[in-house]
């Protein structure tokens, strides 16, 4: 086996590592996990790739065009370091395929939300939405 071969197998090991990582300690490890892609690469809920030196988590399935970048599209990506990864700031899907779906939470006008149904174009607040305390209430 040559040198070549040899770091291929390192990374394949370090990327099946990686994948294992809690996302804290990943955040700081952006440069173990693949690039993004833009050219019709189809990605899973939970999928970690770096950005512009950044770590992103996929929130939804879906197969990436070259305008959904991590940092842009919002309902597709959250940033791992972000403090708000939990609640990322909630963005007006343009379509089917960026619409919220039913127990996705965002923060929108200083408050915490959770989509109430799949395929959630309205703004939170406006109807689909429950408000995080009274979501707790009613279920």
């Amino acid at each position: 086996m040559d040198a070549l071969e040899r770091a291929r197998q390192t990374r394949r090991a370090i990327t099946l590592y990686a994948k294992e990582l809690p996302d804290e300690q990943a955040a700081g490890m952006p440069s173990l996990f693949e690039a993004w892609d833009g050219n019709d690469v189809t990605y899973k809920m939970g999928d970690r790739v770096q950005y512009n030196d950044l770590l992103y988590k996929c929130l939804t399935d879906h197969t990436s065009q070259e305008s959904w970048t991590p940092d842009a599209a919002v309902a597709l990506w959250v940033r791992i370091d972000d403090p708000a990864v939990e609640w990322p700031q909630w963005q007006q899907p343009t379509g089917a395929t960026d619409a919220y779906d039913k127990g996705d939470k965002v923060s929108h006008n200083g408050k915490h939300w959770i989509s109430d149904v799949d395929a959630n174009t309205w703004e939170p607040g406006v109807s689909g939405w429950t408000q995080a305390d009274e979501y707790k209430e009613k279920f």
